[in-house]
């Protein structure tokens, strides 16, 4: 884009719409992803409306220039990364809610309201929005949507996808699309809905989302155990939740993610302990049978303490202390790589003992925590950033766990997506028929590839054996 591209952009639009002072560009340039380049967009568009994301996008396809979507950019993949000249297309003022449907349980909203917004304000009605990924209280359900989140709930209620009923789309040429419905059923036509769910952006912009609601969970009880190594942690997720039992949170900490939290909030965990599991029920009645059984599955799996907190504000607090991983490890000061593999319940013992020896072998440095009810376990290799050999043995060690991962049968992303920092890992993951299935979707939708361009699919030189 030119000075004048600039110019003929913003005549197009309202005003206070387009932007390209320097400053402004440069604080929109990254997500929050490590070893993602950032090139120097041309200009910044701050929509507020559908037409404003249509207009943008349509002048976009017919001068051929990249778009990048973006929502909070509290994403951890780069997939709304600057891109060199290209537009910046922030949806985060578009943030109202449109609708609350307590007969129907839905709720309509634009894509950059916020999930823990959202989340309050129907809970005022008497529902509950269950995504809730650990970014909740910054991440948009924009951004949500277009990485298919999940999050602490995941285990019992589901990710993004699950709860997504209806979009408004607009695709690269500037046409808007409606896809779903607001009905519970409804199977006219491809299900367009859900291939937009986790499309980083590539396959158009979100402008509103149709979300499904629940009624309100009964206050949960809480639980947290910890256990002298990680495998034996590991072994109590599969052995409880093998028994049947389908708690509404099963969240894993090893002891270095906790000590990180710990320097934010100190809540007097024991020392001397390898990992942790936070475990809630929200069956009502049934909640403290619940975690009664856990502890029973936790002691048989060498639990060195098993604590049940009765008051509904400890549960809280401990919930929080889960959520702070991501503001602990910012405050680490040094940099972290956050990884996000998902694999069977039956492999999680094969992860957690794998990561040890990728930490040993690599000489860095990873800590762990997530989602270990469902599988999702977030990897993070801690390194010094102005180390050259300490940051490629970083990055050796990030794709060794990619690489564990789909060894154990797994995904390499379970909810952060794959954006610029894993996209040569998806030719490993898909076979040849897949990847060529989906590059023809985004040629359909897409044929000037100007949304979120060299995002998600591996770059000719980065094809692997199995896509070739």
């Amino acid at each position: 884009m030119t000075t004048a591209d600039v110019r003929a952009l913003r005549e197009l639009l309202p005003d206070g719409r387009v932007f390209d002072d320097v400053d402004v560009l440069e604080a929109y340039r990254n997500d929050r992803a490590s070893f993602c380049p950032a090139g120097v967009p041309a200009a910044l568009v701050r929509a507020r409306s559908t037409e404003d994301v249509s207009t943008t996008l349509a002048w976009a396809h017919r001068n051929r220039v990249p778009v990048v979507p973006q929502g909070a950019r509290s994403g951890l993949s780069g997939a709304a990364n600057a891109l060199d000249g290209c537009i910046l297309l922030s949806l985060e003022k578009m943030d109202q809610i449109l609708d609350i449907d307590a007969s129907d349980q839905i709720a309509v909203v634009q894509p950059g309201v916020v999930n823990g917004v959202l989340a309050a304000k129907v809970a005022e009605h008497g529902l509950f929005y269950p995504p809730d990924p650990g970014s909740r209280s910054i991440s948009t359900i924009g951004g949500n949507v277009a990485t298919n989140a999940g999050g602490m709930c995941c285990v019992k209620y589901g990710v993004t996808g699950d709860f997504v009923r209806a979009l408004e789309v607009v695709l690269a040429d500037g046409r808007v699309m409606r896809t779903g419905r607001r009905t519970a059923k409804g199977v006219a036509g491809y299900d367009l809905t859900h291939l937009v769910v986790g499309s980083e952006g590539t396959l158009g912009v979100v402008t509103e989302v149709t979300v499904a609601l629940r009624p309100a969970a009964a206050q949960p009880l809480t639980a947290v155990a910890f256990f002298p190594t990680v495998v034996d942690a590991a072994r109590t997720v599969t052995g409880y939740l093998a028994e049947g039992y389908r708690p509404s949170v099963l969240e894993f900490m090893d002891w270095p993610t906790v000590q990180a939290v710990q320097k934010l909030a100190d809540l007097g965990f024991p020392e001397g302990m390898a990992g942790m599991l936070l475990v809630q029920s929200d069956r009502g009645d049934a909640a403290p049978g619940d975690l009664a059984a856990f502890e029973a599955v936790a002691r048989a799996n060498d639990a060195s303490e098993v604590v049940v907190a009765d008051d509904p504000a400890e549960g809280e607090l401990l919930m929080q202390a889960r959520r702070l991983v991501g503001d602990a490890h910012e405050n680490l000061g040094v940099a972290v790589l956050v990884d996000d593999v998902c694999v069977p319940r039956r492999s999680l013992v094969d992860l957690v003992e794998g990561l040890g020896r990728i930490s040993e072998q690599y000489q860095v440095e990873v800590l762990c925590a997530g989602h270990a009810g469902d599988g999702n376990m977030h990897p993070s290799v801690v390194f010094d950033a102005s180390d050259e050999a300490e940051s490629a043995r970083a990055q050796q060690a990030f794709d060794a766990i990619m690489e564990l991962g789909l060894e154990l049968g797994g995904t390499i992303t379970g909810e952060h997506g794959v954006g610029h920092l894993k996209r040569r890992w998806l030719g490993e993951e898909l076979d040849e028929a897949a990847l060529s299935a989906q590059r023809a979707i985004k040629a359909a939708l897409d044929p000037h590839n100007i949304l979120n361009p060299g995002r998600v699919f591996p770059e000719q030189g980065e094809i692997t054996s199995r896509s070739a």
